[in-house]
């Protein structure tokens, strides 16, 4: 879920913004472009490798198989 306004998708050579990338996956802010010591290669490398939250949470609800109750909880 969008909560927040774009930032502009590249820099002034042309070059795609990290922050950008951040916004498009639904991170918070700073979630990979405030680490400390982590370059904008860094940066795009680390969002490139990583999952998008919503994503992930639709492939589990569609993938995983609902957990049958425990007999024992409901007798109760």
């Amino acid at each position: 879920m969008l909560t927040r306004p774009a930032p502009p998708p590249t820099d002034a050579a042309g070059r795609l913004r990290a922050d950008f990338v951040e916004w498009m996956q639904g991170l918070e802010p700073g979630w990979v472009t405030a680490t400390p010591g982590l370059g904008r290669p860094a940066q795009l490398t680390a969002l490139g490798n990583g999952v998008v939250p919503q994503q992930a949470i639709r492939a589990v609800q569609l993938l995983a198989p609902p957990f049958p109750r425990c007999p024992r909880c409901t007798a109760a």
